[in-house]
C-alpha cells in the first residue's frame, strides 16, 4: 500500500466519522441530557457563554469515551437514567420532556444535600457538577471570558511573589 492510498482511508474515515456526527459515548437523548444539565450547572449570562457554549458536554462524552475503567462509563449511564426515574416520580415525565420549572426543581431537590450526598441521583450529582466545573474552567471561554486570565504576559511593579 502506497502513502497516497493510506492518507486517502484515513480522510475517508474522518469524513465519515464527522458525517455521522455521532458522540463517542453517550446516546443522542443522554448528550442532550447532559448538555441541559451542565447548562443549568453554568448558565450562560452577560460575561460569558455557559456550559453549552463552552462545550462542556462535549468534553465528557469525549472523556468517557477514552475512560480506561468500564465502570466510570457504567456509572455515568445509571446517573442519567435514575435521574430520568426521579423525573418520571415528580413530574410523570423525563427529564427532558419537563418543563423547565420541573427540571430547575429537580436538579434543585438532587443538588440540596450537596456536602453530604447519599442517594444515588444525589451522588451522580455532584459527579457530574464536578466534571462540569472541571471541564468549563479548562475551556477557552472559562478561563479567558469567565475568569478574565491575560495569558502569560510580563508582570511590571510590585506583586505578591516579589522579594524585598
Amino acid at each position: 500500500m502506497q502513502r497516497r492510498e493510506l492518507f486517502a482511508i484515513a480522510a475517508g474515515a474522518a469524513a465519515v466519522a464527522k458525517a455521522a456526527g455521532a458522540h463517542r459515548f453517550f446516546t443522542d437523548d443522554e448528550f442532550a441530557m447532559v448538555d441541559e444539565l451542565t447548562e443549568m450547572i453554568i448558565p450562560a449570562d452577560e460575561k460569558s457563554g455557559g456550559a453549552r457554549a463552552a462545550k462542556v458536554a462535549e468534553y465528557i462524552d469525549l472523556r468517557l469515551a477514552e475512560a480506561f475503567d468500564p465502570a466510570d462509563r457504567d456509572r455515568w449511564r445509571a446517573g442519567l437514567k435514575r435521574i430520568d426515574e426521579v423525573s418520571m416520580d415528580l413530574n410523570g415525565s423525563a427529564f427532558l420532556k419537563a418543563s423547565a420549572a420541573q427540571r430547575t426543581a429537580l436538579v434543585a431537590r438532587i443538588s440540596e444535600n450537596e456536602a453530604a450526598p447519599q442517594k444515588p441521583e444525589e451522588l451522580f450529582f455532584r459527579t457530574l457538577k464536578d466534571a462540569t466545573v472541571h471541564a468549563y474552567y479548562t475551556s477557552k471561554i472559562g478561563i479567558h471570558d469567565d475568569l478574565e486570565y491575560p495569558g502569560n504576559v510580563y508582570q511590571r511593579g510590585e506583586f505578591a511573589g516579589e522579594l524585598p
